[in-house]
């Protein structure tokens, strides 16, 4: 588990690259196949939506020039399937996110335990009986296509 600090960039623009770098160094070094990412949600500041929307687009576009496809959870989502409630506090995901993956982590770092947790609920939806059944998505759209073809209306 790696943490990007960028507290001490003050360009706003140096930030998004910095973002856009990383995420693509990680994925020329581990070639993953998904990314998975928490979707926005709105708090008190509409600011703080907007920098993470950014951050996000350039972490997402980063994946998706290396053929990474992106999923998005609702950190409700996360919680529900890592806790058993989706209102768990940032706390309760740490404690099951140590325990299940045998790590301890500093409490300084519950941002990034949000992203395991992220990430988990991801490889879990994967394992899924129900969702490999149902598979969301272009997969489900590819799958709908294929066993459908007379469905498709030429131009």
């Amino acid at each position: 588990m790696g943490v990007l600090d960028l507290r001490k960039i003050s360009d706003p623009y140096d930030k998004l690259e910095c973002i856009h770098s990383k995420v693509s160094a990680l994925c020329e070094l581990h070639h993953p196949t998904d990314l998975a990412i928490e979707s926005p949600f709105y708090g008190k500041n509409a600011q703080v939506i907007l920098k993470l929307g950014r951050a996000q687009g350039s972490a997402m576009i980063a994946a998706i020039a290396h053929g990474v496809s992106v999923y998005e959870y609702a950190p409700r989502r996360a919680k529900m399937v890592i806790c058993g409630n989706g209102a768990a506090s940032k706390e309760q995901v740490a404690l099951m996110v140590e325990r299940t993956l045998g790590i301890n982590i500093d409490s300084k770092y519950l941002d990034a335990t949000d992203a395991l947790a992220i990430a988990m609920c991801h490889y879990y939806q994967l394992k899924s009986p129900v969702t490999a059944a149902s598979k969301g998505g272009a997969s489900s759209w590819e799958k709908f296509l294929s066993e459908n073809p007379d469905r498709i209306k030429p131009e």
